[in-house]
């Protein structure tokens, strides 16, 4: 199996370049040798690899900053991906695309499931969502997974952020009203090599894939609010005693502004993956402390 991983560099794609390789062929792909923002190249690029499987962990993730580049962002979150969605049918290949549970305004007050109706906040969860839609509109073999509050130890994230905090400040204030799925990248990666693994012994891959097409939620199971999440990062880390903070406090959203809003609570349903593909992921509590003894440990 060839497979074309578009945006290696970041959390998901650096992962996905290690869980990949033993399916066969890894062409890897990224900014700026790509340029993503120019949508109009990516089918040269599509041609020259022919691959089997494109996997797109390409997005332009600033969420704040999109609020203020809205045609940036949706070249690269919109546009971009209908444009390898047509070139993977053009070469007969599958397209596997990362989303977003920002595509949701939050309000249901429930885990979101696929057939829930997207409201988007602001202008990153808008340009996701018009790239679902471009991916769906497309055709061909695809599988969109959409996934929630992502991170890494080896990548910018939340919990290198927290554990930042925690060694410069006496106290931590949090969010508390913020409430989704915490996922661990690499555990990302592993499921979605999985499904590939699947689908390569299969036989027909391509076939496969397009038997399942669709549009599925992926991240860790349950959910927590980024104070809860915070306090396990603190409590779960390894190097306790380089830390300064005696205490992590609640607060609400609304102390902190920031130009693009936010889902309060955009926790994802993953039942129907786990149904498709006989796969899940561990629980996000689990699943943090396995990346903090594995990254840090």
């Amino acid at each position: 199996m060839r497979i074309l991983l578009l945006g290696h560099h970041g959390q998901v794609g650096w992962e996905c370049r290690r869980t990949l390789a033993p399916l066969g062929e890894v062409v890897t792909a990224d900014y700026p040798e790509v340029d993503f923002a120019q949508p109009e190249r990516l089918p040269a690029l599509v041609e020259r690899v022919h691959p089997q499987v494109i996997l797109n962990a390409a997005a332009y993730t600033a969420v704040d900053r999109a609020e203020s580049e809205p045609e940036v962002a949706r070249r690269v979150n919109a546009l971009a991906p209908g444009v390898l969605a047509e070139s993977a049918r053009q070469v007969g290949a599958a397209l596997v695309h990362i989303s977003t549970d920002y595509v949701f305004d939050g309000s249901k007050g429930a885990p979101y499931t696929e057939q829930d109706l997207p409201h988007p906040l602001s202008v990153y969860g808008q340009t996701k969502w018009e790239g679902e839609q471009a991916v769906q509109q497309a055709g061909g073999a695809y599988l969109i997974f959409r996934t929630s509050w992502v991170y890494s130890l080896r990548r910018e994230s939340f919990v290198r952020k927290v554990l930042e905090w925690a060694r410069q400040n006496d106290t931590l204030r949090v969010v508390e009203d913020q409430v989704a799925g915490p996922t661990w990248a690499r555990l990302l990666a592993q499921a979605i090599s999985a499904v590939l693994a699947q689908a390569l012994a299969s036989g027909d891959a391509r076939a496969w894939l397009e038997d399942r097409r669709g549009l599925y939620h992926l991240a860790g199971k349950g959910w927590c609010s980024r104070y809860e999440w915070a306090c396990e990062i603190v409590r779960l880390d390894p190097r306790r005693e380089e830390q300064r903070a005696r205490a992590i406090l609640p607060a609400r959203t609304a102390e902190f502004p920031t130009p693009a809003a936010r889902p309060l609570f955009s926790a994802l349903e993953i039942g129907k993956f786990e149904r498709t593909f006989g796969l899940t992921l561990p629980p996000w509590s689990q699943a943090l402390e396995m990346a903090m003894e594995g990254e840090l440990g």
